[in-house]
């Protein structure tokens, strides 16, 4: 877990106000979801194996050892898990080192939660060095915190991650609003408490209670998620 700039936190007297906003980084703030598919299709095509795109639902979102321990089973392919996740984040690496597209809104809601101040931490299932290559693009200085799947015991769909980044910020759970693209993330977030804005990237995630589904990050503002914690 890493921190990159203090943000002090603004309440109300009765502790009902927006605490702080947690991302989810791929698919929620980078493009990238396709690029983790494409790269495990590369990788696996090299070991002899073709991955049915059906497993592509089941592999979203989730932490690299489970997506790839699930595609060694599926395929039978003689790969360690470690050596198979250092392929896979060498590939990854090498796509977002030639580009990297940020979702539709993204630099204008960070812009918005930078410029009032809200406490912001970036949470992610990727590991540590991934992120920061990342950061590079989407700009440490829009991140008070920053969590890596690789910097806790259990990531999501833990609360783990959630609860980390909460606390590092000093702010209450259930005051913070999540933003998730992947039911693995939806699940983290709810588990631990928080508000849950989702925006489905590769699977479709239904309404819940505490959870808004909206179609775009575009739909997605400071105001919006003060009235979603103000609703709770």
């Amino acid at each position: 877990m890493t921190s990159t700039v203090p943000a002090p936190l603004t309440r109300t007297a009765d502790g009902s106000a927006l605490q702080a906003v947690l991302l989810d980084m791929d698919g929620t703030l980078v493009d990238t979801e396709g690029f983790w598919w494409d790269v495990e299709v590369e990788v696996f095509a090299s070991l002899g194996h073709t991955l049915d795109d059906s497993w592509r639902h089941v592999v979203v979102g989730g932490p690299m050892t489970r997506s790839a321990g699930f595609l060694i089973e599926a395929t039978g392919a003689d790969i360690a898990l470690p050596e198979l996740t250092v392929l896979l984040n060498q590939g990854f690496e090498e796509r977002i080192g030639r580009s990297l597209p940020l979702m539709p809104g993204a630099t204008r809601l960070l812009a918005e939660l930078s410029a009032h101040r809200i406490p912001t931490a970036l949470v992610s299932a990727s590991h540590r060095r991934i992120i920061d290559r990342v950061l590079d693009s989407l700009g440490h200085r829009h991140f008070a915190l920053t969590v890596a799947g690789d910097e806790v015991a259990r990531t999501k769909p833990h609360p783990d991650p959630y609860l980390f980044a909460s606390a590092g910020l000093g702010a209450d759970p259930a005051r913070c609003a999540v933003v998730e693209d992947t039911a693995t993330g939806v699940a983290a977030a709810e588990a631990a408490g928080c508000q849950v804005v989702a925006v489905p990237s590769v699977a479709p995630i239904p309404p819940a209670p505490g959870r808004t589904v909206v179609g775009s990050l575009e739909d997605v503002d400071l105001t919006f998620l003060r009235s979603l914690i103000a609703l709770r």
